[in-house]
């Protein structure tokens, strides 16, 4: 079962925890400016950069891989994918781009008009 949580390290700074069951076999990749890339309603909306990967035992005694990441989502491209573990699968070549920060009078788009327009590729 993946997990999500947030937890303030001793310098106060909030990070944000991923636990899920799998060990990543590019951890070397993933500790070198890597990122957990979030997939919403089918399509990838947001990235967190990837700090550390510690152990985590949960409560039924299962080794887990706890991810923890820089609280700062940084929004993308929207690109359509189904669910996958990002850490996993997605190589720096198929990443969609991070998009500019939002201005004060930037339009949001709606979540569906996104996603049809991700799906004929106009992003």
């Amino acid at each position: 079962m993946d997990q999500l949580i947030q937890h303030r390290s001793a310098s106060q700074s909030t990070e944000t925890v991923h636990v899920t069951r799998m060990w990543p076999k590019r951890e070397t990749e993933l500790l070198n400016g890597g990122s957990l890339y979030w997939v919403i309603r089918g399509i990838i909306s947001a990235r967190q950069r990837i700090l550390r990967l510690d152990e985590s035992i949960g409560s039924d005694g299962i080794r887990r891989c706890a991810i923890h990441m820089d609280s700062t989502l940084h929004r993308t491209e929207a690109a359509v994918r189904r669910p996958f573990q990002g850490w996993r699968y997605l190589t720096p070549a198929d990443a969609p781009r991070d998009l500019a920060r939002a201005r004060k009078n930037d339009d949001v788009l709606p979540p569906g008009l996104v996603a049809e327009l991700a799906a004929i590729g106009v992003r």
